[in-house]
């Protein structure tokens, strides 16, 4: 999906759960759907009281009805909001409305919520930098939808910089405040200090301790930030974080920058796989779908 403008994150978050939905009768997960707000499906064994038989002539599928208060899945959506991920930065001379890696976790979160509400599932909403800025507990109502709706639309006008990182710490309280068993999603470049890596695997590994469902959507812009595909230039590098620049040419650096990025994602993605946690490569330019079938996958093996 091409996001031309950010003003209304409701409607584009609408736009990118129907387009989905409507590519799925062509997947595996055709059975998957949404049009059914007030039921679920009929599990053997439970009281058939609430078995909607109207609905039953029509699919020869047994749904009963649901009720408000019911939820199937608790989901705290969390976003790193360190000044890295507002990469890339808008150019001057664009008119069009640009998408960073911030934007693009925004969007990707009101979508997953849009999907969450229609299900009457509960969700909840956690932004960091250097510490917890914003903490939401999981509720499934309209309102909560609407309140969570505005923090992301602040956080997408939010023009602040040099804002550091600080996730481990940010994940390692997020875990404590979950009591509940619920599905964890990040959306995160996981930048950190060298020294504070370990750190960061250690909060990953808190979050599965407690029994919880973790998808990790490591959030890049892979052409530019993995690939380092600038042209062969003198550039003007700045960290984003520190406001620290180093002038020198792309070409330069390529080989060393590439294989240093290639050994933190493969470490990444490693210690994702053994505290089995849901390892998602989250490249900005490719659009919604990979957030959405990540999370349908997820959601249909915790078998809740």
């Amino acid at each position: 999906m091409e996001v031309r403008d950010l003003g209304n994150l409701d409607l584009l978050a609408r736009q990118v759960v129907e387009g989905f939905m409507i590519g799925l009768h062509k997947s595996p997960f055709h059975g998957f759907s949404v049009e059914f707000a007030e039921h679920r499906l009929y599990n053997p064994g439970e009281s058939t009281r609430n078995i909607d038989w109207k609905v039953f002539a029509r699919t020869d599928r047994l749904f009963t009805k649901r009720f408000e208060e019911e939820t199937n899945l608790r989901c705290q959506i969390i976003i790193d909001a360190s000044s890295s991920m507002y990469f890339p930065e808008e150019e001057r001379k664009s008119k069009d409305v640009y998408v960073n890696k911030l934007r693009f976790s925004a969007l990707g979160a009101a979508s997953l919520m849009h999907l969450l509400q229609k299900q009457r599932d509960a969700f909840g909403l956690s932004i960091f930098d250097s510490a917890i800025r914003q903490h939401t507990r999981c509720k499934s109502s309209s309102s909560h939808y609407r309140l969570l709706l505005t923090h992301l639309e602040k956080l997408i006008h939010n023009t602040e910089r040099q804002k550091t990182t600080s996730a481990a710490q940010a994940l390692h309280q997020i875990a404590e405040s979950i009591h509940k068993r619920s599905m964890v999603i990040i959306f995160s470049d996981m930048f950190e200090q060298t020294d504070q890596v370990e750190d960061l695997f250690s909060a990953l590994q808190h979050l599965k301790h407690n029994k919880h469902e973790v998808v990790l959507f490591h959030t890049v812009d892979k052409t530019l930030e993995l690939d380092f595909n600038f042209e062969n230039r003198p550039y003007l590098f700045v960290d984003m974080e520190t406001g620290e620049e180093v002038r020198l040419q792309s070409n330069q650096v390529k080989p060393y920058y590439v294989q240093q990025m290639r050994t933190f994602r493969d470490q990444l993605r490693l210690k994702c796989l053994q505290y089995k946690i849901d390892f998602v490569e989250a490249d900005i330019r490719k659009g919604f779908r990979p957030i959405l079938q990540a999370y349908l996958v997820r959601r249909q093996k915790m078998n809740i």
